[in-house]
């Protein structure tokens, strides 16, 4: 009869998605081992034979963060009309924060050093936002967007205004009557005309 594997990947995600819920209610600080073990119903046993220790246990929640939201924008169809990409990449980012709180929080509202190798966060970042930055750039060859700036600079603002929009939302400190689930797509649409050629 085969032994029964314990030590599984449901397990593992178990433990990932229990720790990221304690490092968005409390921070990286007070995460602890035996502490999630008990929560999950496993053994401590069991986190340090998946994770190793604690560092390895948050590069995981890192990783995996990071390794669902490159798929939910990889999931995002590239078509002829770059603009409307960007657009829909914003949406992804989105519709990802909202299913993913804790992982959101994670990837966006922690700094990437608590949770392992600087220089790794960086690429795992740069990962993430490369397919806006190549939206743009297809944007701006096909003379939909301008020239200048450097797309770079075009994709951090669509960035930048998705992330403070979700972020508003996440935390409860939408404007007054204002709706960000409501609005989020129209301002995503303002930002995009606004980089058009003419």
């Amino acid at each position: 009869m085969a032994r029964l594997k314990t030590h599984d990947e449901a397990l593992r995600q178990r433990l990932i998605n229990r720790a990221a819920a304690t490092v968005f209610d409390r921070g990286t600080s007070a995460l602890s081992l035996r502490q999630l073990a008990a929560d999950a119903k496993t053994s401590t046993t069991a986190v340090y034979s998946l994770f190793g220790n604690k560092a390895g246990l948050l590069a995981s929640l890192y990783q995996e963060a990071a390794r669902l939201f490159v798929a939910r924008l990889a999931a995002v169809p590239t078509t002829g009309d770059p603009a409307n990409d960007v657009i829909c990449l914003g949406l992804a980012y989105r519709e990802y924060a909202l299913a993913n709180p804790h992982l959101y929080a994670v990837l966006f509202l922690e700094s990437p050093a608590q949770f392992g190798d600087p220089d790794e966060g960086s690429s795992e970042v740069m990962e993430m936002y490369q397919p806006l930055v190549d939206a743009v750039r297809r944007g701006q060859r096909a003379g939909q967007f301008t020239a200048e700036p450097d797309a770079e600079v075009v994709a951090l603002s669509c960035w930048a205004t998705a992330h403070g929009l979700v972020s508003l939302e996440l935390s409860g400190n939408e404007p007054p009557g204002l709706s960000i689930g409501d609005s989020y797509e129209r301002t995503l649409h303002a930002l995009v005309t606004g980089w058009r050629v003419g």
